[in-house]
């Protein structure tokens, strides 16, 4: 099937940020190169975007919604494809890419309150980097999808 014929994967993503203004980037488990990324994943079937994105802040850091504080969204949803060779090997085959609509949340807990160790483990290890090295610890096919949101959110960081 021709990448074009597929549809978008709906997703909610999370800039989160701490007090100095660093942002959570996790290595994927899965991935044998440098795949950082921000906490990201599915909607589920009757969930919003914001209740999907705290879901998946959760399940990916063990950071829960009283920690944190969000302080805005994308007003677009923003999209990205997946390159030749992770198309229909991801997601069973069923869709190009990803869009998403983003959320900054500010986090007010201790470094001790983040556990990758959850119960679907997406997370080899995390960081804090400053919000110019986001980008480019990212995967080329997200890094303009990055670029989006880091300056959509520019005025909160």
């Amino acid at each position: 099937m021709k990448a074009d014929a597929l549809p978008y994967r709906p997703c909610a993503g999370v800039m989160l940020v701490n007090a100095s203004g660093e942002v959570f980037v996790g290595q994927r488990k899965d991935s044998d190169v440098a795949a950082w990324q921000m906490p990201q994943g599915g909607i589920d079937p009757g969930e919003t975007p914001r209740d999907a994105a705290l879901r998946e802040l959760e399940e990916e850091t063990g950071v829960s919604s009283d920690l944190v504080t969000v302080e805005a969204e994308t007003h677009e949803w923003l999209r990205y494809d997946l390159p030749d060779h992770l198309l229909g090997k991801v997601w069973k085959g069923r869709y190009r890419g990803q869009e998403m609509k983003w959320f900054l949340m500010r986090f007010h807990g201790q470094d001790t309150h983040v556990n990758i160790a959850t119960k679907h483990q997406e997370f080899s290890e995390w960081r804090w980097l400053a919000v110019n090295e986001v980008p480019k610890q990212i995967v080329p096919f997200k890094r303009e999808m990055y670029d989006k949101v880091i300056s959509e959110f520019g005025a909160f960081l």
